[in-house]
């Protein structure tokens, strides 16, 4: 009996990694290629001369970047091609500005990016399956608690007391870190995995209230102990920034689990209510409130937490649509009168200043794409875990971005939290590349379900079945 058709065995619908692996490749260069002319014309603006060394640091750029792909092709082939490109550009210009202003701590950054795509690699060859992470959910937490209490047991060094009076720090010798960056991610994991395990408890009426069916909240309280004890935590911290994030998160990833509208209500109230009592009773967050609504100094109150705001909101202004020119504003970032933390909390000011409306608009379409193909992965997540566990990851950076970009524009109260990618911080860079290496292996896996349910003539929701050419 003849064996089946070469087109049965391998039907054409088919295809491998290597298309979606060769299009991260072109951008990876693009962005390399792209980070390597910014920093020629920010050295030519500065100090009207090309670089001596732009050999070298394109060699470094480019090979970097080879280094994350060639992990992709070996242990993520299959996953989402735009997720590292997008990073890389991000990191290139978040490089490039801190590189201008702040070249001591551009090489630091430069050696924080190396750890970052260290542990992106390490994060992928130790998670081959998202669902391992979900049997020891209760054990990051634990981890995550520890990692949120450990700065107020440590004295911060001078200058790391953290913005306004936030203890945010842990240091160990001469070298510090946030652990919160961490810790966010390891509470995700486990909201995630709570959620996915009691998602019908938390949405099916089961509860009788006289003749009426109602939501039981004993499932609930588990996790509202756990958000509530680390939101006890930040606060204690001073650190309003993390707090909000946190908040989001959970609120977050609670109702797109259930699909329940009435608890995003409960969210707005309870934001609405805590906001209230926040400003009211924590001095930090009264003073942002107030420099929030009136940054502008009077004859008997200099308002001298408002001068960050002030100095970014005239730069912004003037760099206009195009910017000033890379290289070219000298005030910016200069003496007594430039903007504090102008390579931190301020990046974003100093890219629309030198950058332009032009600038600005293409780290915001950046994190644009980056959160819509999180939440394509969340949407292609063959698992509820998976499925959370994406889209929390993808509200933890674009809520991070968004609070931070939002507050130089004052849209919102300032918080002072790390814009992901561009902002000088080692603890930022490396979550961060933990982060979207935790994204990549949910594509990856993602891809493979659904490359095997089409090869078996497997239909998916909402699809009619596929037949294989003969």
């Amino acid at each position: 009996m003849p064996g089946p058709s070469r087109h049965t065995r391998f039907p054409r619908y088919v295809t491998g990694p290597k298309p979606k692996r060769r299009t991260e490749l072109g951008l990876l260069i693009f962005a390399s290629l792209l980070t390597a002319a910014l920093y020629v014309i920010a050295e030519l603006g500065a100090k009207s001369k090309i670089p001596p060394h732009i050999g070298p640091f394109l060699g470094i750029l480019l090979g970097l970047s080879l280094v994350a792909h060639m992990a992709n092709r070996w242990l993520v082939p299959q996953a989402n091609a735009v997720i590292l490109p997008l990073a890389a550009l991000l990191n290139g210009i978040g490089y490039v500005i801190i590189a201008r202003w702040n070249p001591p701590y551009a090489k630091a950054q430069a050696g924080w990016v190396a750890i970052g795509i260290v542990l992106y690699i390490v994060t992928l060859l130790a998670v081959r399956y998202t669902r391992d992470l979900e049997r020891y959910r209760y054990l990051l937490l634990l981890a995550a608690g520890i990692l949120l209490v450990a700065p107020l047991f440590f004295t911060p060094l001078p200058g790391q007391g953290g913005s306004g009076g936030a203890k945010l720090w842990v240091h160990v010798g001469h070298s510090s870190f946030q652990p919160v960056e961490i810790a966010k991610l390891l509470l995700c994991i486990y909201f995630a995995s709570y959620f996915a395990a009691n998602k019908e408890l938390l949405a099916i009426p089961t509860a009788r209230l006289g003749n009426r069916l109602v939501l039981d909240p004993r499932p609930l309280l588990p996790i509202v102990v756990a958000w509530g004890a680390a939101m006890a935590i930040i606060g204690l911290e001073n650190d309003i920034g993390f707090a909000a994030l946190l908040f989001t998160l959970f609120i977050g990833l609670l109702w797109i689990a259930t699909g329940r509208f009435g608890y995003l209500v409960l969210g707005f109230v309870m934001f609405a209510v805590g906001a209230y009592v926040a400003a009211r009773y924590f001095n930090q967050v009264h003073l942002r409130v107030n420099e929030w609504l009136d940054p502008w100094p009077t004859a008997t109150n200099p308002n001298v937490g408002g001068g960050q705001l002030r100095l970014g909101w005239y730069g912004l202004g003037s760099g206009g649509l195009g910017g000033s020119g890379l290289g070219l504003d000298s005030a910016l970032g200069a003496g007594a009168t430039g903007i504090p933390e102008l390579t931190s909390d301020m990046i974003f000011a100093a890219i629309g200043s030198e950058m332009g409306m032009v600038g600005a608009a293409v780290v915001v379409f950046a994190f644009i794409l980056l959160v819509g193909a999180g939440l394509r992965i969340a949407q292609a997540a063959r698992s509820d875990f998976s499925r959370l566990l994406a889209t929390g990851l993808t509200i933890i950076i674009g809520f991070q971005a968004f609070f931070i970009m939002a507050g130089v524009l004052r849209l919102l109260p300032f918080t002072g939290i790390t814009l992901p990618f561009v902002a000088y911080g080692g603890s930022s860079i490396v979550a961060n590349y933990i982060l979207i290496a935790l994204l990549l292996r949910i594509s990856d896996e993602g891809a493979k379900t659904i490359a095997a349910e089409q090869a078996s003539g497997v239909s998916q929701p909402g699809e009619r079945p596929m037949v294989a050419a003969t």
